[in-house]
């Protein structure tokens, strides 16, 4: 086995590969004798096959399967010996390929190009100027998250006359145009309605007042232009919904309105377990608290992407673009050349991020330990459970769901990858200079424009 490379430019590279008979014969000797072992062919016992039958039948592409092989392993450990920095995988040569003959040939000369990593140089300094935003709290921001958790924490009571926001159940029929129920026509014993989802006014007020066992005629396909709507209120599948009748008669057995939930001490309970807010103005403190550490976090992303964005801007290599595009093109089967060319912009990018990214790590000896990747997905899962409303999962339960992510190779190395990206953003944080500024919620929203 012979590897010699051959440097086309700064960012492009040629291995030929040469490899003779002996490099592989082995190999094939040994994968074809436990095919006899495990071969199952009419007239000879189990691995009784003569090994010339054996070689007839899979010699040829056992062969060509251990040559590729052989060819990959040491491509790899070529790599890897010589310290070679590449981008993608190395990618056959085909138009030298097609020469090869493995009917005739037992020596080989394999050419693969290789698509190497630029020299990554960063260029930031204290003459770099970043904004660092604080985003003052105002009592809008007060109020709704305020609001935000008495409509989480609230509930349907029954109610007796019907009002804009209500939810009202009870029955459906469909009717001609003089009001007749049409006897064979689509009908419901009990659906609901939500009134303030009714899309035209003058049938919504149709609704509003009625009470309990009124009747309310009207259109629904008007009412309702969603297919899907209407196919949930009749119990009907989407598809049949445009052969259905339009007039309905919708005759009420229950009418239900949200009610918020009141600020107090069961109120503050449910939220943050018992005895932990006593009183509103706690309560207004501990909402302060969330929002200012919310805004940081905000404020916290903002910054990170600005300092990305200067990293980017201020240092400037090239790529191997051609190779790039061929190797996408291989790796990525069912995409097309022009697909490529159309998305090639953000994979640059996104890139030129990740070799800067790793330049950082690798200049800082950056690491990602077990307990830091544990953590992390921790905080994520912790996050997803209080979106949803599950504020009183267990440490336990959060630590297992973390673990069980980390399970998943994709959700790991997303997970390692965030880790990775902070800390070199921490990292390029202090060779920048900071300027604090102050911005109102809306000031810091149109950054994002």
């Amino acid at each position: 086995m012979n590897i010699t490379r051959e440097n086309i430019d700064d960012l492009n590279a040629v291995l030929k590969v040469k490899i003779e008979k002996p490099d592989y014969e082995k190999k094939v000797e040994t994968v074809l004798k436990d095919y006899r072992k495990k071969a199952t062919i009419k007239g000879f016992r189990p691995g009784m096959v003569p090994i010339g039958l054996i070689k007839k039948m899979y010699g040829r592409a056992v062969e060509i399967d251990e040559i590729n092989k052989v060819v990959t392993e040491n491509i790899q450990k070529y790599i890897t010996d010589e310290k070679i920095e590449i981008l993608g995988d190395p990618l056959p040569k085909a138009d030298e390929q097609e020469k090869i003959d493995f009917e005739t040939q037992t020596d080989f000369t394999f050419s693969f190009e290789l698509g190497l990593s630029p020299v990554v140089d960063l260029k930031l300094s204290k003459k770099n100027k970043v904004n660092e935003y604080e985003i003052l709290i105002d009592e809008k921001m007060r109020k709704d998250y305020m609001e935000n958790y008495t409509r989480r924490y609230g509930e349907l009571k029954k109610a007796d006359i019907i009002e804009e926001k209500d939810v009202i159940k009870g029955k459906v029929e469909a009717i001609d145009t003089t009001g007749n129920v049409i006897p064979e026509g689509p009908s419901v014993d009990e659906t609901s309605i939500g009134v303030d989802i009714i899309k035209v006014d003058s049938i919504k007020k149709e609704f509003i007042g009625k009470g309990l066992n009124d009747s309310v005629d009207f259109d629904l396909k008007a009412a309702f232009p969603n297919d899907s709507e209407i196919a949930g209120i009749l119990h009907k599948k989407k598809e049949e919904v445009p052969d259905l009748p339009s007039n309905y008669r919708f005759t009420i057995h229950d009418i239900s309105r949200f009610h918020p939930a009141e600020l107090g001490k069961e109120l503050f309970d449910k939220i943050f377990g018992e005895g932990v807010i006593n009183t509103e103005e706690e309560f207004m403190k501990k909402i302060e608290e969330e929002i200012t550490v919310n805004l940081k976090r905000e404020s916290d992303y903002r910054l990170m992407i600005d300092i990305k964005d200067l990293a980017m801007e201020k240092t400037d290599f090239a790529l191997p673009e051609e190779f790039l595009k061929k190797w996408l093109l291989r790796v990525n089967e069912k995409t097309t050349q022009e697909q490529i060319d159309k998305d090639f912009d953000n994979f640059r990018k996104d890139l030129k991020w990740q070799l800067i990214r790793n330049k950082v790590a690798r200049d800082n000896d950056v690491k990602i330990s077990e307990v830091e990747l544990q953590k992390e997905a921790e905080n994520i899962t912790r996050y997803q459970f209080q979106q949803y409303g599950l504020f009183y999962a267990t440490e336990e339960q959060i630590s297992n769901y973390a673990k069980e992510t980390l399970k998943r190779e994709e959700d790991a190395k997303r997970i390692a990858d965030k880790i990775l990206d902070e800390k070199a953003l921490a990292l390029m944080k202090d060779l920048v200079k900071l300027e604090n500024k102050s911005v109102t919620v809306e000031e810091f929203n149109k950054l994002f424009e």
